[in-house]
């Protein structure tokens, strides 16, 4: 999608059969400090006191649609809930020269797209108090972030938060060395091979063997979104991320990270997961003051698509974890 094109559409949430709008949606465009227009969703509480609100941060790739379900389930706990698309995927402004390549310069810029929502969405128009639920990259962007003194979130719940990269077949040193330096040449807004990306860390286009969710209807439905809302979907990323990434898990391994964390946060792993380090989550978990680490035996990554015995498990997690759930 070009910029001329995008800037003449309104923000909208795409509803299929399978994967309806939850009612009482109002969705809006944000816009950045930087001028990066942000796709964000609210729902409000359908109780006559919300318990809070809860504010979802999806992983990289993903968009809003994704989490419909999750967001039926927040609000029948009483909660209202607000989300958004970061920069450069799903409903929110693209930022490569190829918008299918997923980009960004620094992961300082999804700090300002926390900010900026929190601020325009959030305080405004949601009620307090506030709690974050982030997955994979959305929970590296949450935990950088909850070392700032007042951080807005009572406590947070992280899915598989992205904070190292797993033993593979992927030589990680070397792909975050060859990112910087291409990002040095002025290639940062090149995406990486497709080959590679395919080969070694695109999740599968067929169930079997997935290695995102063992639920065959969910996982349906990830693609039938993307089907009906192309736009929504984006292909590998740019050198320019990878090398922002390598960044961004060096600040998360560092001593003042540990030092500052003054968020409770509570981080579920998944046993069978290969796009993060269940290992570096629960050496994290060991060392937080407040909150720590539950692993899910069985679950593949995307612990929230799983099937419905590992969700049982999630959302019982969740609900010890963030006051004011049902019991």
């Amino acid at each position: 999608m070009d910029e001329e094109t995008y800037r003449d559409i309104a923000p909208a949430l795409t509803g299929i059969p399978g994967n309806p709008v939850p009612k009482g949606a109002l969705v809006s465009f944000v816009t950045t400090p930087d001028h990066v227009r942000l796709r964000a969703a609210v729902w409000p509480a359908r109780t006559g006191q919300p318990r809070g609100t809860v504010c979802l941060f999806q992983g990289r790739s993903e968009f809003i649609e994704k989490y419909f379900e999750v967001v039926e389930e927040l609000l029948e706990r009483g909660f209202s809930v607000a989300t958004l698309d970061w920069r450069g995927q799903g409903g929110s402004q693209r930022l490569a020269r190829n918008p299918v390549g997923g980009h960004v310069r620094n992961f300082a810029d999804y700090d300002t797209d926390l900010t900026s929502f929190v601020r325009d969405v959030v305080l405004p128009d949601c009620p307090a108090p506030y709690y974050a639920l982030a997955h994979s990259m959305g929970g590296l962007i949450l935990l950088r972030n909850a070392t700032i003194k007042g951080i807005w979130f009572e406590r947070a719940v992280c899915t598989a938060p992205l904070i190292d990269m797993p033993n593979s077949a992927v030589p990680w040193d070397f792909a975050f060395s060859l990112a910087r330096t291409f990002k040095r040449m002025g290639l940062g807004r090149m995406m990486i091979p497709r080959f590679i990306y395919e080969n070694f860390y695109n999740p599968a286009r067929s169930f079997p063997g997935n290695p995102l969710t063992r639920d065959a209807a969910r996982f349906a439905r990830m693609l039938d979104i993307v089907e009906a809302d192309p736009g929504l979907g984006i292909g590998p990323p740019t050198f320019g991320w990878m090398a922002a990434l390598s960044h961004a898990l060096d600040d998360i391994a560092s001593e003042r990270f540990h030092k500052n964390l003054q968020l409770p946060v509570l981080n579920i792993a998944a046993g069978m997961d290969t796009f993060v380090s269940t290992p570096a989550i629960e050496q994290l978990g060991k060392r937080m003051r407040i909150g720590g680490t539950i692993v899910l035996d069985g679950s593949r990554h995307e612990i929230m698509m799983e099937d419905d015995r590992i969700r049982e498990r999630f959302w019982a997690a969740f609900d010890s974890f963030i006051p004011g759930t049902k019991a």
